[in-house]
């Protein structure tokens, strides 16, 4: 790490020399502009300025007999790596079925379009500016989605009902998509992180929570399956005890979220982390009650997915007892603060 003295000008402002290997490899000479990103009260980031042909805003492949399933893959990747133009080029001209692959692919993103389609060219682009997104709530309506799903997958195993929709899923799988595009953008880019209003921590936590809600998404998805495939719950399996195992379970994941998001403190994130341990418990135990040779593997699938959406409410929660102590909202009991005092409202 370089030290360098900060010098002042003009009686006023205080400047302080760029180390001249760095401004060579990155391009920067005397009327260049650059990115200054402030980090809490006490850090600088100082970031080149990105070229207007930089990754993450235009991509441009030839494409040449491909199957179908990998320019999906390839619109996928490029989406995911934040670009803002993706031009495939096919100089014989693209299949029908892969232009309806590409056309597919993108409209199963948030804010995203195929704008352009010749029989050599088609263009991609996003269209979502970062001003007019707000992760946190995209996080917000991702746990809406994921514990619906998981409300209703329950509901059909022990209650024979409807098991989730379908496109439930699939929702639930465009909004993680546009969190971890932007989460990726954030990490090249100081301006999208300026833009969508939060630090890199904040942005790296709210990924990470919204990860685990897509998984909890999945296991609803795999418990609706168990229910449509079973007919009847074994002895061993008591509905009144599963009812109370799904309750807990959203209960850890929607509390956990709701510290991540700041609707929420160390308290209530202690109390997930809390009612994490007694519910792994609970499904533990039924778990060895089911363990029986002639018993139906499917139901073993169904507590399974329990499990893995109390453990991943568990990861959530600690995230947010992580971004709740930042922010200082951890206030230990002997001394705690009149309410509204709080330094943790953004």
């Amino acid at each position: 790490m370089e030290q360098r003295k900060v010098q002042q000008v003009g009686g006023g402002t205080y400047t302080v020399s760029l180390p001249k290997r760095w401004a060579e490899r990155t391009g920067i000479t005397a009327g260049k502009t650059v990115h200054i990103d402030v980090h809490g009260d006490e850090q600088l980031v100082i970031e080149p300025e990105s070229p207007a042909d930089d990754a993450t805003s235009r991509v441009q492949l030839t494409v040449g007999d491909e199957p179908p399933n990998r320019l999906e893959r390839t619109v996928k990747a490029a989406y995911a790596a934040g670009f803002e133009e993706l031009v495939l080029q096919a100089p014989e001209g693209f299949s029908s079925a892969q232009r309806q692959a590409v056309e597919q692919v993108a409209s199963g993103f948030v804010g995203v379009a195929l704008t352009t389609e010749t029989e050599t060219e088609l263009i991609v682009r996003a269209l979502l500016d970062a001003t007019e997104v707000s992760v946190r709530q995209s996080v917000r309506q991702l746990r809406f989605t994921a514990l619906s799903m998981h409300r209703d997958a329950m509901a059909a195993l022990v209650d024979d009902e409807a098991p989730p929709a379908a496109d439930r899923e699939d929702e639930a799988d465009r909004l993680y998509a546009m969190i971890d595009r932007h989460f990726g953008r954030g990490l090249s880019r100081l301006d999208e992180v300026d833009a969508l209003g939060l630090s890199r921590s904040e942005l790296f936590e709210l990924r990470t929570a919204a990860r685990e809600l897509e998984r909890v998404a999945d296991n609803a998805e795999t418990i609706g399956a168990v229910a449509a495939a079973v007919d009847t719950l074994p002895d061993a399996l008591p509905a009144d005890k599963l009812r109370v195992i799904g309750r807990d379970a959203l209960s850890v994941v929607e509390r956990g979220t709701a510290v991540v998001v700041g609707d929420g403190d160390t308290d209530v994130a202690n109390d997930a982390l809390e009612t994490r341990e007694a519910t792994r418990s609970a499904v533990e135990a039924l778990d060895r009650e089911l363990a029986d040779p002639a018993g139906d593997y499917r139901l073993g699938r169904a507590l399974d997915a329990l499990r893995r959406t109390v453990e991943s409410g568990g990861t959530i929660a600690e995230l947010g007892l992580r971004a709740a102590t930042r922010r200082g909202e951890f206030t230990p009991p002997e001394s705690a603060a009149p309410a509204g005092d709080g330094e943790g409202d953004r």
